[in-house]
């Protein structure tokens, strides 16, 4: 068996909180949005509301990953937008396309307003309590000019803040949280095993399965139709998933994303996004249980690295039947 993580039990890391460049922030608005949106993403957007963000995907017709984001509602009248997504910054005009291309003549408003709203993620021991926030994951409330809320993914990531720019440090600071870096952020979410968007999550090659996104909420399964819903599904029913996404250990130099990880001469995966010590990788989990089992190492370039199971990860359910 791959070895349990205890990253979820140990100590949070001090609090904090970190601006993060790479995300933009897309206002969508219009008496159909909500609509558009229920139609093709993977999350419930009925459970979106001045309380509750959620995280969600949109996936290729195949089922694989294009792009994942936070919906939180909030009325923003320069924009006329009515829920604000945070999103991966530098892919936002791909996302706008691609939303393009399902609204037809739908009344649905598409607006970057990444000029007029910053996201940061803020960290450590009684984050969401400094934020007047609840433990829950999506807990949300409105905050100054914009809006925090618990990570919908899981409430040990902290909380995100989707704020002005000329005045989102002074807010969270103003909770008592002083001013941290993304390389410590960065090191948290690795530590946890969450993936980062394309950093980690291969466009139009990820199947969400393997990245556990489903056990952090972004799947919901009872919701109905949406684009690659068919898939999905019967990937989670018949637990058909052969390799992961899993943090790593990291024993050596950092490995570059795109590495080999080897057990011996056999490919077992490949890495993706790593810090000093910890990592991500889609790794075969035969060759995992192998390196287990046998008690051989798992290389990364000139790294050894061993991989842990985080203790949010669940097995699908056929897969897990078999145990």
């Amino acid at each position: 068996m791959v070895e349990m993580s205890a990253a979820r039990s140990a100590a949070a890391p001090p609090p904090g909180f970190a601006v993060l460049p790479a995300r933009g922030v897309l206002g969508v608005g219009g008496a159909d949005a909500r609509d558009l949106l229920q139609n093709i993403i993977s999350n419930d957007v009925r459970r979106l509301s001045a309380d509750t963000a959620i995280y969600a995907l949109l996936l290729s017709p195949q089922g694989k990953y294009l792009h994942d984001f936070f919906l939180a509602a909030y009325d923003d009248t320069a924009s006329g937008s009515s829920l604000l997504l945070d999103v991966e910054r530098e892919r936002l005009p791909d996302l706008i396309r691609r939303l393009t291309l399902y609204k037809l003549r739908s009344d649905v408003t598409l607006t970057d307003v990444s000029d007029r709203f910053s996201v940061a993620g803020a960290f450590g021991a009684g984050v969401a309590q400094r934020l007047a926030l609840g433990d829950a994951p999506g807990c949300a409330r409105v905050l100054a000019d914009g809006v925090a809320f618990t990570d919908p993914r899981l409430s040990e990531l902290g909380a995100r803040i989707i704020a002005p720019p000329a005045t989102i440090g002074a807010t969270i600071a103003g909770a008592g949280l002083p001013a941290s870096t993304t390389a410590a952020y960065d090191a948290m979410r690795l530590s946890l095993g969450v993936p980062d968007a394309s950093r980690d999550l291969l466009v139009d090659k990820t199947f969400p399965l393997e990245a556990g996104l489903d056990a952090l909420h972004a799947i919901d399964y009872g919701k109905g139709c949406y684009v690659g819903q068919e898939l999905t599904a019967r990937t989670h029913y018949r637990g058909t998933i052969r390799k992961r996404l899993m943090p790593v250990y990291i024993d050596g130099p950092v490995p570059e994303a795109g590495t080999p990880v080897l057990l011996g001469d056999i490919e077992a995966g490949e890495m993706r996004s790593a810090v000093a010590g910890i990592g991500i990788a889609l790794l075969r989990l035969e060759h995992v249980e192998m390196a287990e089992r046998t008690g051989a190492t798992l290389k990364a370039g000139a790294a050894t690295v061993r991989a842990v199971r985080p203790a949010w990860f669940r097995e699908p359910a056929a897969e897990a039947g078999q145990r």
